[in-house]
C-alpha cells in the first residue's frame, strides 16, 4: 500500500509541470521587482493551524515596500477545505503575488475586515479584475493585515491533494522569506497523513530549505519554481 501511495505521488508531481507552465506566465509580468545588494534568506517550517478559519491563519511575515519578499509552500491535502495565511503591510503601494502549482485552486485576498480584495474566480467580477492587477503588479493596497485564502475550485473533488507556492512583494527587495506550511499534527486533527500526502509534505520542505544554496536576488518565477525543484 505504501508502494502504491508514493507511487501516485510520483505520478501526481510529474503532471505538476504543466500546470506550473500556466502559472509561470502571469508571474513573467512581475519581473521588475528587482533584488537590491546582497539578499538577505531566512527560511521555516510551521505547521498549520486545525481551525479552518482566519483566526487560525499561518503568519508569513510583514511585508514592507522595497525591502521583505515574502513565499509560501504547502499543500492543501486531501478532505482539507481551506488554507488561511496573513501578513502585514506596513505602507500603501502596488501589491505583486506570483502563484505556481496544482490547477484548481482558487486564491483569495482579503483585508482585516474579512472583505475580499481579490479573487482567482473568473466569476468574481471586479474582485477578478483586482486579481489580474495583483498578478501584474498594478493592484494598490492599504497598509494593514491581510489575509489568503487558498481553497479549490467549485467542481474539485476534496479528495485531491493540490500542492501550491506563493509569492507577495511590493517593489525592490532585500530580504526573502521562505514558509513551509504543514499539516497539523495528528493531535490537532485526529487523523493521519497518508504516505503519498507525508512524501509531498516533505518534498516542500526539503525544496525550500535547498533555496539556502541558490544564489539570492532570483525573479519571482526562479524562486517559486524551485519550491517544486525536486519534484521533477
Amino acid at each position: 500500500m505504501a508502494d502504491d501511495a508514493l507511487s501516485g505521488v510520483n505520478s501526481m508531481v510529474s503532471s505538476l509541470n504543466a500546470s506550473i507552465n500556466n502559472a509561470v506566465e502571469a508571474i513573467k509580468k512581475s519581473q521588475s521587482n528587482q533584488a537590491v545588494g546582497d539578499v538577505k534568506e531566512y527560511s521555516k517550517t510551521v505547521k498549520k493551524s486545525a481551525l479552518t478559519t482566519t483566526s487560525g491563519a499561518t503568519d508569513i511575515g510583514v511585508l514592507a515596500k522595497n525591502t521583505t519578499r515574502l513565499n509560501v509552500a504547502s499543500t492543501l491535502a486531501a478532505n482539507d477545505k481551506v488554507d488561511f495565511y496573513k501578513f502585514k503591510v506596513t505602507q500603501k503601494g502596488e501589491m505583486t503575488m506570483g502563484q505556481v502549482g496544482d490547477d484548481g485552486l482558487r486564491v483569495q485576498l482579503m483585508n482585516k475586515l474579512g472583505r475580499v480584495v481579490a479573487d482567482s474566480d473568473p466569476k468574481a467580477g471586479d474582485d477578478y479584475k483586482a486579481f489580474k492587477q495583483l498578478q501584474a503588479g498594478n493592484l494598490t493596497v492599504d497598509k494593514g493585515d491581510y489575509t489568503v485564502r487558498v481553497s479549490r475550485d467549485k467542481g474539485q473533488s476534496d479528495k485531491d491533494p493540490k500542492n501550491y507556492a506563493m509569492q507577495l512583494v511590493m517593489g525592490n527587495y532585500s530580504q526573502d522569506f521562505d514558509t513551509v506550511a504543514k499539516q497539523p499534527a495528528k493531535g490537532d486533527t485526529g487523523m493521519a497523513l497518508t504516505t503519498g500526502q507525508q512524501a509531498t509534505l516533505d518534498g516542500l520542505n526539503q525544496a525550500i530549505g535547498s533555496m539556502n544554496s541558490i544564489p539570492t536576488g532570483q525573479t519571482g518565477t526562479q524562486k517559486l519554481m524551485g519550491s517544486f525543484s525536486l519534484f521533477v
